[in-house]
């Protein structure tokens, strides 16, 4: 599929300090932008970065019917571009879609269009230690007007960034008893814009008292731990990697599964299982609790050094000890950019 294709006048690739690279707040020259109209996708086209106009009454201001996905490319030593895992992304943002009751998106327009758009911008893909350049395709309901009903037309724009570490330093999370993410039966299993609005009070709130995300837990009992923030989280109880295993308030996290898939390669034992607040807390007043990670696309691995609960706080052992979770970053990062062997057959080579 060729598609139009509105170049920028003047780069703004010179402008940019790659040795500082914010999460996300360094935008490349173009984006893909494709309506749905009538009940049919018109044909995309790819045009310079910028602002868009907007209606008061669009849909998706007062519904929140919008989807999101966050994906890499890389760049490797031969200068190819390589995607990890985007038929995966591109499976889980139709299953967003589907969710929120919107329209599936062609696969012409999604991978076809993401390959010629970041061809264009190639440019754009740094090469530094822990650098990417982050996808963002996000579709919302462009509708204008007021009314609690599926929209019947629809905006994807697809965006790309330079990026640097998500987070910075090992991770402060507080375990929430409260306040929960999402439900059994609810939107937690897709990527819809409102989990994350939602989120974001109880993360302010432990914020407030130092911590830098939280340990999400279930809806009915607050026992149940699911996700850290806006994460899968993985533990490495004794010589066990043990994960929450997945429910419908829960995201099926890419780098979650490759994770798994590669600890399965090399011998670890791993668990997908229930475990509780109860059991995390007692397994670590008997020193089993060896590690603790968050794991997604933009953060990577995500250290996590410190778990308060109530009056308890678990400072876990130094980041240097981490003997799983360290091999697994420079591993699942040398796969990204095709230093490894593509045995399990994740790549994407433009």
């Amino acid at each position: 599929m060729s598609i139009k294709t509105i170049k920028v006048a003047q780069s703004r690739l010179n402008e940019v300090d790659f040795n500082n690279l914010p999460f996300g707040k360094i935008f490349s020259d173009h984006m893909l932008v494709a309506d749905y109209i009538d009940g049919a996708w018109q044909t995309p086209e790819i045009i310079p970065f910028g602002d868009i106009s907007l209606s008061p009454s669009l849909s998706a201001l007062h519904h929140a019917q919008a989807i999101f996905e966050g994906m890499k490319a890389f760049k490797n030593s031969s200068d190819e571009v390589i995607f990890f895992r985007m038929d995966d992304n591109y499976n889980r943002m139709n299953i967003s879609a589907e969710r929120m009751c919107m329209p599936a998106i062609p696969r012409e327009i999604f991978v076809e269009g993401i390959k010629q758009l970041v061809a264009l911008d190639k440019g754009w893909i740094p090469t530094g230690e822990g650098q990417a350049l982050y996808l963002r395709p996000v579709m919302f309901s462009s509708d204008t007007a007021i009314g609690v009903k599926p929209s019947e037309n629809y905006k994807l724009i697809i965006m790309t960034m330079p990026t640097g570490a998500y987070y910075l330093e090992p991770l402060k999370v507080w375990v929430e008893t409260k306040y929960s993410r999402s439900a059994i039966g609810g939107t937690g299993y897709a990527k819809a814009a409102g989990n994350y609005g939602g989120a974001m009070y109880p993360s302010k709130l432990a914020a407030q008292h130092g911590y830098h995300q939280l340990l999400w837990t279930d809806s009915v009992n607050n026992e149940v731990i699911e996700e850290s923030g806006s994460m899968n989280v993985m533990f490495m109880i004794d010589d066990v990697l043990v994960t929450p295993a997945l429910h419908s308030s829960m995201l099926a996290g890419i780098t979650r599964d490759s994770i798994l898939r590669i600890a399965r390669d090399w011998g670890t034992k791993v668990e997908e299982r229930e475990i509780t607040v109860t059991e995390l807390i007692e397994k670590y007043k008997a020193g089993r609790v060896k590690e603790a990670f968050g794991v997604g696309t933009a953060a990577n691995i995500a250290h996590i050094a410190t778990i308060g609960h109530k009056e308890l706080i678990m400072e876990l052992p130094p980041i240097s000890e981490r003997t799983f979770a360290n091999k697994m970053y420079e591993h699942l990062f040398a796969y990204k950019r095709g230093e490894k062997d593509d045995q399990f057959g994740w790549l994407t080579r433009i």
